[in-house]
């Protein structure tokens, strides 16, 4: 069985490459463009260098939709697509190119979490369940038939980076056994009950922002849901002072809020760390990084910007 991956992120490379190892050829990787991304500004998706070490023809069209990227694809004369993390719809034409169709690796336990960013967004949430689902590709956004599916915990103190990377190792080995099951004979899906779907569109950097009017708890996890990107970020406000950008990289919740302060208020201050308000208690940041500054642990914060209790949080202009 002929096999194109599509795939661009992170998230698809334990598929692509557990798909090199099983008995079917990977034909041809089909990934984005290469564009400049991350610190060091790479222009190679990691993917394409994955594919170009193991002689895998690579097509990176614009949009594949087009006549340009149906023909490419149906160039490969694949039987079955594995799409997982491509960044973009596929078109009927698209999945037409292969005679089985195709597969999507999606990083939820669908049908809650469709679309582009469900890791973050289960544990923005406060989900404690998640999961890898794989079903077949239709037109409409991760709304197809459902053919193996495995839930897992979420840890307490796991952020989107890190529960991805654990889910795509899950989504690799699911998609092989969908593969040998398909290459043996016709694969049973289930439907998706659409009384249970719910969204998880794409992030924007002002996701990041810290919402402090959130239960303390979920202040937390949409810490722990911005990271790596967009990053959780707020502003600390200084009486007299223009507002710091403060990234919050790990923070805990701790006790009752005063009745009378406001979210994103300071309400105590001690020499390793401050407690700010939300909406039904208090966050403790543990971890902090200034605009331009390393991350330090708050009580270095403080060393070098004192905080007072009735200072603010939140977003640049109050």
């Amino acid at each position: 069985m002929r096999i194109v991956m599509m795939g661009t992120g992170s998230f698809a490379e334990p598929t692509f490459l557990a798909l090199t190892q099983t008995r079917h050829p990977v034909v041809a990787l089909v990934t984005n463009p290469d564009r400049p991304a991350g610190k060091d500004r790479e222009m190679v998706r990691p993917i394409k260098k994955l594919a170009v070490e193991r002689d895998i023809p690579v097509f990176q069209p614009e949009s594949v939709n087009s006549p340009e990227g149906v023909a490419g694809v149906r160039s490969f004369q694949p039987d079955l697509l594995v799409v997982a993390a491509y960044g973009q719809i596929l078109s009927a034409e698209v999945l037409e190119s292969a005679p089985l169709g195709g597969i999507n690796v999606h990083a939820s336990l669908l049908p809650k979490y469709r679309g582009a960013a469900p890791v973050e967004w289960a544990i923005y949430h406060g989900e404690t369940q998640t999961g890898v689902t794989i079903i077949r590709m239709s037109t409409r956004l991760d709304a197809g038939e459902m053919l193996a599916q495995e839930a897992v915990d979420i840890l307490p103190d796991e952020t989107a980076g890190q529960l991805e990377a654990r889910l795509a190792q899950i989504g690799a080995r699911l998609a092989v056994e969908v593969v040998e099951r398909m290459a043996v004979g016709e694969v049973r899906g289930i439907p998706q009950d659409p009384r249970l779907v719910t969204k998880a569109p794409k992030l924007k950097k002002e996701h990041g922002l810290i919402d402090w009017s959130r239960p303390a708890h979920l202040v937390c996890c949409q810490i722990r849901a911005m990271q790596p990107w967009p990053t959780p970020y707020t502003f600390l406000h200084h009486p007299g002072k223009p507002p710091l950008r403060l990234i919050v990289l790990k923070a805990e919740p701790q006790g009752l809020r005063p009745a009378l302060a406001e979210p994103g208020s300071v309400v105590a201050v001690a020499a390793d760390g401050v407690l700010i308000a939300a909406g039904d208690g208090c966050v403790r940041p543990l971890i902090v990084q200034p605009a331009g500054k390393k991350p330090m642990t708050t009580a270095e914060f403080l060393r070098g910007h004192p905080v007072q209790v009735g200072d603010r949080f939140g977003p640049e202009s109050l």
